[in-house]
């Protein structure tokens, strides 16, 4: 048996490294039989059927580190969240469903501003502001043009990172200037709505040195945060956090009560209206 990554599926074959050497691999049919099935970033164990084709059949998953719904992913430590500054325009509610997310699995998120060409400085320092004094490390970018890209570097090392964000937002873009090489295909803006077409349609990953693999996935509009429970959607709003348990009643849900922590902070500009606004409408939305 060898132990490997995967790194990418299309339908029942998928690609496993190991030790440097890619493998096609068919998984047992016990997987399809039971509720679990191999995705991108799962640590595999696969008895080698061919050495000569790089053939063998995937035998048993590893324990996973956490689990991504949609897109399919395991395992990641970082997940890189792409917002466009303009074509298409920043989605804040969807950043905050992601950064939710993402402390909910677990996972360290950056924030990476891209095309900041396009904008005027004052509205991309008013967006780096805010989440740089919440705590989150924000990059900002021009990945077309190449400016900003050598700062994610150092932040890729012995990490499986996913890139995420909606489509068009230059997800693929940064990953080609980050491998120095066309590794994925360029997502493609209407210019019909200015919204971006979704070209990506797999997971896969992209070996960048011994333990460092970059995620390019598919584009999405929506983002599933059902998972968490209503009553802990404050917890994953990290700014929140000194103030939970400050409220008159224990079951508050920091919307409609009078004598909340929460909302004691956000009237005294301890916690931004902004981020205040899209917790009350995500939490109506739960």
């Amino acid at each position: 048996m060898q132990k490997g990554i995967v790194i990418s599926n299309i339908s029942d074959l998928y690609k496993v490294e190991v030790n440097n050497e890619v493998y096609d691999c068919n998984a047992r049919g016990k997987f399809k039989a039971g509720e679990m099935s191999p995705v991108a970033g799962d640590i595999v164990e696969i008895e080698i059927t061919d050495e000569a084709k790089r053939a063998g059949v995937i035998n048993k998953i590893e324990e996973r580190r956490n689990y991504l719904k949609r897109p399919k992913m395991a395992n990641l430590s970082q997940i890189i969240l792409v917002l466009s500054m303009k074509l298409p325009k920043p989605d804040l509610e969807l950043l905050d469903k992601q950064l939710v997310y993402a402390e909910y699995l677990g996972i360290k998120p950056i924030i990476c501003l891209n095309k900041i060409d396009l904008e005027d400085e004052s509205k991309i320092e008013k967006i780096y502001n805010l989440y740089t004094s919440i705590g989150y490390k924000v990059i900002k970018t021009d990945a077309k043009n190449n400016a900003g890209v050598s700062e994610i570097k150092p932040y890729l090392k012995n990490n499986i990172t996913a890139f995420s964000g909606n489509s068009g937002v230059g997800k693929s873009t940064l990953i080609n200037a980050l491998v120095g090489k066309n590794a994925a295909e360029e997502g493609i803006i209407s210019s019909k709505n200015k919204r971006g077409k979704n070209t990506t349609t797999q997971v896969l990953l992209y070996k960048i040195e011994t333990n460092s693999y970059l995620a390019d996935t598919p584009g999405f509009s929506t983002f599933d945060i059902n998972e968490i429970p209503k009553e802990d959607l404050a917890y994953y709003f990290v700014e929140f956090r000194p103030y939970l348990g400050k409220c008159e009643y224990a079951d508050c849900s920091h919307v409609k009560e009078e004598k909340c922590g929460i909302k004691k902070a956000f009237q005294e500009g301890r916690i931004s209206e902004e981020r205040y606004n899209r917790y009350v409408s995500l939490w109506g939305q739960a």
